[in-house]
């Protein structure tokens, strides 16, 4: 069998330097390196063709320096390598980029087609799906297992949800995303580097693959970057010492009280904007559930969609499509002036293909303004595969949204691991973002809102990839990350039995437990739980790490949170600098004293 893996040479997020005065990433200099998913995928890929014979070929899309990536690539274990490089495709946003790749793939028709979930750098997971739109390949993100049966032509593959993990099954061809944990990391030996140097590498123009220089490029982008704006993150680098841990404890409630950080504070949720009757186009959210009810996002997206609604004179629809209409009271009081719904047997459980094509007809037939989807997992699977097909320009992990002088949506975009904001603008209508969980404010709501309920058709559709089977995760603090107050943080110097303690812990506080790489690495929580550059980024009130290292790649993801509490025993841990409060002591002694400092 032939798999192409796509992937991504991108600079090394801790050698990027912004210049304040040309507003600019400084990339000269800063070496590259693959992709940290979609090495993973190479990884899958290889091991794949050693059970089943065949050739892994490696796929990229960049300036001449990404040749430097197909080179490790080969060294891990490719059999050939293939270079899109073509100064017209500079500046594609991801549907660009998308069409350039599909038409790459399309010429080494292959049986499986694999890719990282996201990209280290930009982190908008949109790529693969609009690929696999474009070539009109069945799905499976975030993937972490994949079996196949090339004699039957079919796959099987565990993938991550936002709330444990699920089985799915499909055809062949068809293109996975991966997750991190579908491969181990490996790295290029000097001689292997060496010998893939040697190697050929096949170069492909625009022109070899047919596509029009307008067609991608920043004038074929259907996106455009108005801007960057670094993000400065200043903590206080306060030191709470002393040698007994309950005193330090006490200490320590005291600099929380003072701070604020403990504050239950009044409602902040704004109200719900009033005015005359809105007549433009609708502002679109789309509804996700969850098995315990509405997720959070989605009433957060509401409440935004409310304040654009008002400014643009639109009204605000919430879209429902499978499970959720039992929900449509509590979406008119977060700021649905309507509730869409469409349901019907086939969209049940969530797959891509049926949910696809419900949200697709919906917008050709009502045309919206503007269409919202939380960045989970179901939204970066589903919104990325709607804008490919409609050929619609997306922001992906949007952390806010704005109107700028022209009424255009101004869709705050993070990158490189959040060091740097940059307002993204789309040239296509609808607009269209999925938005970060835990980054927007649900609106105060108000039951005396009617609940106007309009029922969409939906003809039955027939999904190519099923799910086999659904394995929820143990308690809710994975899924408390987007919305907790407090989150406490489990590094690997607490050891397993610690981990499980602070688990407790916050199970009793009803916080949010976070973990770092090297914890998910070692299986002492699952992935859901890790937060930084390849797990997720958070905004608590509150974050309290014990036993956490402060690795670059673990507090990219704290970026937005509010008052950062580091315990360590070593004095020299880089978290203690990067934490408005630091405590150098064994977190396994204060750990017993924490509850009572940090209830509210």
């Amino acid at each position: 069998m032939r798999i192409v893996v796509c992937v991504k040479y991108v600079p090394v997020l801790a050698a990027l330097r912004f210049d304040p005065e040309t507003r600019r990433l400084v990339r000269e200099g800063v070496p590259g390196e693959v992709s940290g998913f979609d090495q993973r995928a190479l990884g899958a890929a290889v091991a794949l063709r050693e059970q089943h014979g065949g050739e892994v070929v490696a796929l990229t899309m960049g300036p001449p320096a990404a040749r430097d990536g197909l080179i490790v690539c080969l060294a891990l274990g490719a059999d050939r390598a293939v270079h899109v490089s073509d100064v017209a495709a500079a500046g594609s946003d991801t549907l660009a980029t998308a069409r350039v790749l599909a038409a790459a793939v399309r010429r080494e028709a292959p049986d499986l087609v694999l890719a990282g979930r996201a990209s280290t750098d930009a982190e908008t997971g949109q790529v693969g799906p609009e690929v696999a739109e474009l070539l009109d390949l069945p799905q499976a993100t975030a993937v972490r297992r994949i079996t196949v049966d090339p004699r039957a032509g079919t796959f099987e593959a565990e993938r991550e949800t936002d709330d444990g993990f699920e089985t799915v099954a499909g055809p062949l061809p068809a293109l996975i995303t991966a997750a991190e944990d579908i491969a181990e990391e490996r790295f290029p030996t000097k001689a292997a580097r060496q010998a893939a140097a040697e190697k050929a590498i096949a170069t492909v123009t625009l022109a070899d693959l047919g596509i029009d220089p307008m067609a991608v490029g920043a004038e074929g982008s259907p996106t455009w970057v108005a801007g960057v704006e670094q993000v400065d993150v200043t903590r206080r680098g306060e030191l709470v010492d002393g040698d007994d841990p309950a005193a330090l404890a006490q200490r320590l409630r005291e600099r929380l009280t003072a701070l604020g950080a403990l504050d239950a504070g009044a409602d902040e949720r704004p109200l719900l904007p009033t005015g005359a009757a809105a007549t433009g186009a609708p502002v679109w959210v789309v509804v996700e559930t969850s098995p315990d009810g509405l997720r959070p996002v989605t009433l957060e997206l509401l409440g935004c969609a409310a304040e654009l609604g008002a400014q643009l004179g639109a009204p605000v629809e919430a879209l429902v499509v499978g499970a959720g209409d039992e929900h449509a009271s509590v979406l008119a009081a977060a700021g649905a002036d309507r509730v869409l719904v469409a349901d019907g047997p086939s969209l049940r459980p969530y797959t891509t293909d049926a949910h696809a094509a419900v949200l697709t007809d919906a917008i050709r037939a009502r045309a919206p303004r503007l269409v919202l989807l939380g960045s989970t997992a179901v939204g970066r699977d589903l919104a990325p595969r709607v804008a490919g097909r409609l050929g619609l320009g997306l922001t992906g992990d949007a952390i806010a949204l704005e109107l700028d002088a022209e009424g255009r949506t101004r869709q705050m975009k993070p990158a490189f691991g959040g060091t740097i904001v940059a307002p993204i603008l789309s040239r296509t209508r609808p607009e269209m973002a999925t938005v970060r969980p835990g980054m927007l404010r649900a609106a105060r709501p108000d039951p005396e809102r009617a609940v106007v309920i309009e029922t969409l058709a939906v003809t039955a559709i027939a999904s190519r990839v099923r799910v086999v089977a659904s394995t929820p995760l143990d308690g809710g603090s994975a899924a408390a990350l987007d919305t907790a107050w407090l989150v406490l943080g489990a590094g690997k110097g607490l050891g397993r039995e610690g981990v499980e303690v602070v688990a407790r812990l916050a199970a009793r506080l009803g916080a949010g437990l976070a973990a770092t790489r090297e914890v998910t690495d070692l299986g002492w929580l699952p992935r859901q739980h890790q937060v930084g550059l390849t797990g997720r980024a958070i905004a608590p009130r509150l974050y309290v790490g014990l036993g956490v290292g402060g690795a670059m790649e673990h507090m990219v993801g704290l970026r937005r949170a509010g008052t950062i509490v580091a315990v360590n025993k070593s004095p020299k841990a880089p978290i203690l600098k990067g934490a408005d409060l630091a405590i150098v002591a064994d977190a396994h002694a204060l750990i017993p004293h924490l509850e009572a400092v940090l209830r509210r």
